[in-house]
Order: C-alpha cells, then sequence, then structure tokens
C-alpha cells in the first residue's frame, strides 16, 4: 500500500488534482524514465484534497490511458479512502521495456520532478539505446561501398593485426567481421572511418587565437574521423609550447605546454562520442592561457559532471560501433576510463585540472596552461609585450625559427622581430646557440 505518501514530486512522484490528460502525460514520462506513480487527488502543495469518482471511472479511465498511448500502458491502480469522504487515487507504471511510449503522438520522459517533451533527436536515441544499438551501426542510406577507401580499411587492419587479433585478407570480410556493412551498405560508422573524399558532416574548426578576438591561424578538417585524430593533435603541437631542454652530452628533451597523452585522450573522446547527427561543428580554440574543445552532442541525462569527476557512471558511448573499432585499434583502453585518465595525467605535472561542462547543444572540455617560469623558479616577467609573448611561443616550438618566418607567423617587420629578440637576450629570457645562421635559440624559461 502507498499510503505513505511522499510530501514533495520528485523525480518518481507526481501529483494531481484530478483525472485528467495530465496524468496520462505524467505515467508516460515516467514509462520512458525510471516508473514512478502518479498521486490523484492532491494539490501541487501536497495537501490530500481527493476526487470524488463512481463504480466505473477507474475502468473508463484505464481504458482512455490504454486509447491513447501507443505502445499503450496500463498502470496499477489502488485506491484510498479519505476522512472527508472522498479518494486518493495512485497510479504506479513500471519503466517500459521498448521505449519511447507516446500520448498522442508526442513523447516525455521524467526528469527531476517534471515532465519534459522529448525533441525527434531524443526520441531517436532513447530508443536506440532501449535496443541497445546506436545509430552509427545502422546502414547509411546515401553512400555506397564505393566510397570507402581500400588503402583506408587495409592501415586500420594491419594496426588491429599488430595487435595479435586475427583479421582476413579479405575488404569485404573484414568490414563484415566487425559489423561495419549492413544489407550490402557501409554502416554510418563505417563510412565516416573510410570515407575516400572529406565531408561536411566530420567538420572540425581549428583556431589559434592571439587573444579573445583576433585570430593568427584557422583550419578545418573533413578529413575521415581516423585520420583526423592526428591532425587535431599536429595543430595544437604547432600552437602551443615546447621547452628545449639541454643537458651536455644527453640528447635534447622537448617538453610540451600541455600533455600531449592528455590531449590525445581528449581528441580520442570527442571525436569517438560526437554526435555526427548534429549540424553543428566540433571546434578546437587555442588561447595563450587554455584550449577549449567543444563537440555536438551532451552528456547522457544520467551523467552529471560530477559524476564525470568522481568516476561514478556506467560508460555508454553514443557510437558504439565507432567506439569498438577504435579499441579493436587500440587507440582506448576501456570504455568510460578516458576521464580519468585525462585527469591523472595533468596530476602527474601539478598542473590544473581541466573543467567539464555541457554548453549549448554539446560539451566542452577546456585545459589550462602553467605559468611560465625560469629553470630557477622565477616567473616570467609581467612587462612582456604580445609580440613578445608571441616570439617566446614559436621559438619554442621551432628553435631554429628564423626572423624572416618570425615575421610572417607574427605580422611584424623583421627589423622590429629583431628588435624584440634582442630586448628578450638582453632580460636572459632567451640566448643564442651557435651562429646566425646555422644555430637555434634557447628560451631560458620552462613551464612548471
Amino acid at each position: 500500500m502507498k499510503n505513505m505518501m511522499p510530501d514533495r514530486e520528485n523525480e518518481i512522484v507526481e501529483f494531481k488534482s484530478s483525472l485528467n490528460d495530465e496524468v496520462i502525460v505524467s505515467l508516460v514520462a515516467f514509462s520512458n524514465a525510471k516508473g514512478g506513480t502518479v498521486y490523484v487527488g492532491v494539490s501541487n502543495n501536497g495537501n490530500k484534497i481527493g476526487v470524488s469518482i463512481g463504480s466505473e471511472t477507474i475502468p473508463k479511465f484505464i481504458n482512455e490511458i490504454k486509447s491513447k498511448t501507443t505502445p499503450f500502458i496500463v498502470p496499477d491502480v489502488e485506491i484510498i479512502d479519505l476522512e472527508n469522504g472522498k479518494k486518493l487515487v495512485i497510479l504506479s507504471v513500471s519503466e517500459y521495456p521498448i521505449k519511447p511510449v507516446s500520448f498522442q503522438g508526442k513523447y516525455y520522459k521524467r526528469v527531476q520532478a517534471s515532465n519534459h517533451q522529448l525533441s525527434s533527436e531524443e526520441v531517436a536515441n532513447i530508443h536506440l539505446h532501449t535496443i541497445n544499438s546506436s545509430w552509427d551501426m545502422f546502414p547509411d542510406p546515401i553512400h555506397s561501398i564505393e566510397t570507402l577507401s581500400n588503402l583506408k580499411i587495409r592501415k586500420s587492419r594491419t594496426l588491429i593485426k599488430s595487435r595479435g587479433i586475427t583479421v582476413d585478407k579479405s575488404i569485404d570480410i573484414f568490414l563484415d567481421k566487425f559489423g561495419l556493412v549492413r544489407d550490402g551498405r557501409p554502416t554510418f560508422g563505417a563510412y565516416l572511418m573510410f570515407m575516400k573524399n572529406k565531408d561536411d558532416l566530420t567538420s572540425i574548426d581549428m583556431g589559434r587565437f592571439q587573444d579573445e578576438i583576433t585570430i593568427k591561424d584557422d583550419v578545418v578538417t573533413k578529413s575521415d574521423i581516423i585520420s583526423q585524430v592526428d591532425e587535431v593533435i599536429e595543430f595544437v603541437k604547432k600552437h602551443t609550447n615546447c621547452e628545449l631542454v639541454i643537458s651536455g652530452a644527453a640528447p635534447n628533451i622537448r617538453k610540451w605546454q600541455y600533455p600531449l597523452d592528455a590531449i590525445r585522450e581528449i581528441v580520442l573522446n570527442m571525436i569517438i562520442h560526437r554526435d555526427y547527427r548534429s549540424a553543428a561543428s566540433s571546434s578546437v580554440i587555442i588561447y595563450n592561457d587554455r584550449i577549449e574543445f567543444y563537440n555536438p552532442g551532451k552528456l547522457p541525462e544520467d551523467i552529471t559532471v560530477e559524476k564525470l569527476l568522481s568516476n561514478n557512471y556506467k560508460s555508454t558511448p553514443r557510437n558504439k560501433k565507432i567506439a569498438g573499432f577504435f579499441k579493436e585499434m587500440g587507440w582506448i583502453e576501456r570504455y568510460g576510463s578516458g576521464i580519468k585518465r585525462i585527469i591523472g595525467y595533468f596530476k602527474e605535472q601539478n598542473m590544473k585540472i581541466p573543467e567539464f561542462r555541457n554548453i549549448s547543444v554539446g560539451f566542452q572540455v577546456t585545459v589550462f596552461a602553467d605559468a611560465i617560469k625560469s629553470v630557477d623558479g622565477t616567473k616570467l616577467p609581467d612587462n612582456l609585450t604580445d609580440n613578445q609573448r608571441l616570439i617566446l611561443e614559436n621559438i619554442a616550438i621551432k628553435p631554429s625559427i628564423t626572423s624572416a618566418e618570425l615575421s610572417g607567423i607574427i605580422g611584424i617587420g623583421a627589423t622590429k622581430i629583431r628588435i624584440n629578440l634582442a630586448k628578450l637576450k638582453d632580460k636572459g629570457i632567451i640566448e643564442r646557440v651557435g651562429s646566425d645562421k646555422k644555430g637555434f635559440w634557447v628560451v631560458k624559461y620552462e613551464l612548471k
């Protein structure tokens, strides 16, 4: 008996003052979530006011529920007598096994203490999740097998084979074994991974900003998603600092501004979990002090950022076939462990933990650079100009860079470049090793 009524509405409890369509909407919303109970005859503030019902009221209402829901639902019913002579009607439903359930053609889901009407995209997602499938597993009705690159397929097959996994030499059998063809057509996932030509479907906008509004460099990649992993990482490497450490006879060591293992993990997560049905593009924006990685597709409703950071969640890849294939290639270890590793890489270097958040129609990861310090721990002077900082950044990336190259990148004359180099040298921030023609610059400050 449910006469121990909760004192407020929540994700599994709803109060209604009368039997009407709003009750059916709530039952549908509960069916598309974790199940729940509607208490009819209760005001919004939780007072039991009761309803007047006849002998045929409840059977008629149950039939109304069945006629207005697809697939039809039949709630459990309990009736409790109240002191005022009226009744409290309690209607309960369990989570429906094959979702979604609709009310007169509209779909709802319980979110916290309210009923949320689902968009067409959410309807598709909830159905795919119910049948343990995902969008990338379905055949692509537009692109044929001929639109795939055999060379790209062979490269991935070689990579998988190098891990000791038996793979067939036949491309057709290889694709079939990994579930990348259906009904004689490539799946959406197969097309994204092996497409011959560039496609807006995979567009990633990459930019290097001198400040919040001034763009130094911008590139758009529309390649297959396997190639994009290295393309994005190379763009990040091109536009972030790299310290050259020289120590006697030992080989030179390059220490990057951000842990590259973490950056690769972020890029892999961005590409694997992107919602490719969205019209929005992914983006990678590099500023002087941070990088923002944005991806269409929010976190699933049952995974909060707090759960993500505490590793208290069950991973449900948006693109199961793509995630599975990347795992076969050895590019991801196991589902759901990426965020934990990203955080670990930054902790190892005593750097600020990245920021994770839902934003707009997607998800964003922001990584932060450390302050630049000298080898003895002294902070880089604050009075450097923007041009001087840009010179340092580019020297760190390419120690042998020439004044002419710096001039072309930064957009000021070669004479001004030489003047700024001299000032940086006088301040002990950089040092020239070797001759002007064959030597290179050393930045005497490192990232701590």
